[in-house]
């Protein structure tokens, strides 16, 4: 299993430059753990691709429906107290925003805050940064 950020899942919805990367990370067969609010970001993220002329109306549908096909199998971590606060507490040490400290939040409740042999998979330099920080491994080896 690998815990994967928004940034992540976005490339397996819609071609991009990092949708190869991503897909070969998949291949492996592990399974994906995300975040509670991961749908919504990737739809938001698919909603401005539209807006903004990067897809047609099939390339939106299609989208969408690859991106239901992955919440149909992924894991979600909830949202719950104890999440809120480990969130907070990565705010005061790690220079995030809100939406990453839940995603790093979530991280570490998956694995129980055993990091040492487990995997976020993101893009995104703040959240790669801070994971690796509190102990994670990253996929990409190097994000483009």
């Amino acid at each position: 299993m690998k815990f994967w950020d928004t940034s992540a899942i976005v490339p397996l919805c819609v071609d991009e430059p990092r949708s190869s990367t991503v897909k070969d990370i998949l291949s492996d067969g592990s399974a994906i753990v995300v975040w509670w609010a991961t749908r919504t970001e990737c739809t938001s993220a698919l909603m401005r691709q539209a807006r903004e002329g990067g897809l047609g109306i099939a390339g939106e549908r299609q989208a969408r429906n690859v991106l239901e096909t992955l919440a149909k199998a992924w894991i979600e971590v909830q949202p719950s107290e104890a999440l809120r606060g480990t969130a907070e507490r990565l705010l005061a040490v790690h220079p995030l925003r809100a939406a990453d400290a839940f995603q790093l939040a979530a991280a570490l409740q998956w694995c129980e805050r055993q990091t040492a042999d487990k995997t976020v998979v993101s893009f995104d330099a703040r959240l790669r940064d801070a994971a690796y920080k509190e102990g994670f491994a990253l996929l990409p080896s190097e994000a483009r």
